[in-house]
């Protein structure tokens, strides 16, 4: 088979799984978090960093991607393996939640989305099957159906509507697929009502796609509204199948989730805000500009493998205030390095069991011990 899911361990007291997504390029453990690669390059990092952070598959964008260098282009190149350099798994979401933020310079129909180009205004016509025809062009294991999100909180009416017209074009994706080394992931919409969620997973579960995505949501809900969401969407899907929460998150979010039933994660926080100067640790994020950290000889944390752990707080701290690009690179590989650690953390605490007091114990050390998130 070209993809698989094993799911090896269920946790005692919480909806957390251990498994093995198999694909053709590779095994993605999981739970397991995916660097964002929007424009065929996890920003400011190189392929042979990635790698060395523990990360195991990467995504692309293929709304940024189709307008630059061209699907066509990329095909050329030998496709995003071959032009990235990047030999483990590759998803490429569909272009939905670009159009999402493009809100204001498209036009959604029954067909498609209509809109123009961020980069020349150039028109763009983006059908379920021409998603299709350009993820696989660019060749990923993991291509995602093109949904309808909107913006929340909306209409009951206007949910339902994107809803079930993401039902229709997952179907419209699932015919115009013609490579079997492509898995196509259905993606769940249905805003903040949990019956919603649970039509139209049970739906798209239906259909036997591969692989299900949880979408829609950190589009500025509370973090609460989103563990309800996810704690009521999983259940209605496959137990044979990954399930894939899009954009999310804060490593809090990632591992509230996992005790909801998720095993996939995807989000440009941990680039985003090294570049901007915020480290994540085990103790609480570090603003690395702040003036405390002048003088401060200790590396952001003591036993962190990464290339920004080998030098002084002070010293990356000097890299931001002089303006040198290596501050916002070393930033980069810590925050990625720290979450592929987190979800190697989370698998071993599946695996004893252990995943509740895990839970707890980081809630506490990462100042949420007496929230929800």
């Amino acid at each position: 088979m070209t993809f698989e899911f094993k799911l090896h361990h269920r946790d005692a007291s919480t909806s957390a799984r251990r498994g093995v997504f198999l694909t053709p390029h590779g095994d993605v453990q999981t739970p397991g978090f995916m660097p964002v690669g929007t424009q065929g390059t996890v920003k400011g990092v190189t392929i042979d960093q990635v790698a060395q952070t523990g990360a195991h598959m990467i995504l692309g964008n293929t709304y940024h991607l189709a307008l630059r260098p061209g699907a066509e282009t990329v095909r050329r190149l030998g496709g995003l393996h071959a032009m990235t350099r990047w030999d483990g798994p590759i998803l490429t979401d569909s272009g939905g939640f670009q159009v999402f933020s493009l809100k204001g310079i498209n036009k959604i129909s029954e067909e498609g989305v209509v809109f123009r180009s961020h980069i020349d205004g150039a028109l763009i016509d983006l059908t379920p099957e021409h998603s299709v025809e350009i993820q696989e062009a660019l060749g990923s294991d993991v291509a995602m159906v093109l949904d309808h999100v909107i913006a929340l909180p909306a209409l009951r009416s206007e949910v339902v509507e994107a809803m079930e017209r993401s039902i229709r074009w997952a179907k419209r994706c699932q015919d115009a697929a013609t490579r079997a080394d492509q898995a196509q992931f259905a993606i769940v919409q249905g805003g903040l009502d949990e019956e919603l969620r649970v039509q139209c997973a049970s739906e798209l579960a239906a259909m036997n796609f591969p692989g299900y995505a949880v979408g829609g949501l950190s589009v500025g809900e509370a973090p609460e509204e989103m563990y309800r969401i996810t704690a009521a969407t999983c259940p209605a899907l496959p137990e044979n199948k990954p399930r894939y929460l899009m954009g999310v998150g804060r490593p809090i979010d990632l591992i509230e989730s996992v005790a909801r039933g998720i095993d996939l994660f995807d989000c440009v926080m941990p680039t985003r805000n090294g570049r901007n100067g915020l480290a994540f640790t085990d103790t609480g994020h570090i603003k690395i500009r702040n003036a405390v950290h002048r003088y401060d000889t200790q590396p952001l944390e003591p036993d962190c493998p990464c290339p920004a752990c080998r030098h002084s707080r002070g010293y990356l701290r000097h890299l931001f205030v002089a303006g040198e690009m290596l501050g916002p690179i070393l930033l980069s590989i810590h925050n990625l390095t720290f979450y592929q650690r987190v979800m190697r953390e989370t698998r071993a605490a599946i695996e004893r069991d252990e995943f509740a007091s895990f839970l707890l114990a980081k809630k506490k050390a990462w100042g949420f011990a007496d929230s929800a998130g």
